[in-house]
C-alpha cells in the first residue's frame, strides 16, 4: 500500500480529532458573538488545540496531494465524516437517526469503490 494513505488516515484523524476539541470547548462555553465571548475563544486552550491539529491535519494533506490524485484523496478523506459521526454518538451521547446511519453507509460504499478505482 502507498505510504500516502496512511498520511490520509492521520490527516482524517487529526481533523477529527480537532473537531471533538473545539465541540468540548463550546460545549464548555458556547460562543457569544462579542468581545468577552471572542476574548474567552481566543484563550481557551482547547481551541488552541483544535487549530494547532488543523495545522499538522494540513501538512498531512500536502504529504497526499503530493502523491495522490486529487479525484482519489479528496473523496477517502470524506471518511472523517463517519469517524466524526461515531465521535458523536460515543463522546458527545447524541442521537443519530437511521437515515444518518443510511448515509454513514453509503459514504462507505464511495469510500470503498474509490479506493477500488485507484
Amino acid at each position: 500500500m502507498n505510504k500516502s494513505y496512511f498520511f490520509l488516515i492521520a490527516n482524517v484523524l487529526f481533523l477529527v480529532i480537532g473537531q471533538i476539541l473545539w465541540k468540548l470547548s463550546l460545549n464548555k462555553n458556547p460562543l457569544v458573538i462579542n468581545s468577552e465571548g471572542i476574548i474567552r475563544l481566543i484563550k481557551d486552550p482547547l481551541i488552541w488545540g483544535g487549530l494547532f491539529l488543523f495545522g499538522i491535519a494540513t501538512l498531512l494533506w500536502f504529504v497526499v496531494l503530493s502523491n495522490l490524485n486529487l479525484s482519489v484523496a479528496y473523496p477517502l478523506q470524506s471518511i472523517s465524516y463517519v469517524i466524526g459521526i461515531l465521535a458523536a454518538v460515543i463522546i458527545f451521547k447524541e442521537n443519530v437517526i437511521i437515515a444518518q446511519w443510511i448515509g454513514l453507509v453509503l459514504i462507505l460504499i464511495g469510500v470503498y469503490l474509490v479506493s477500488r478505482t485507484a
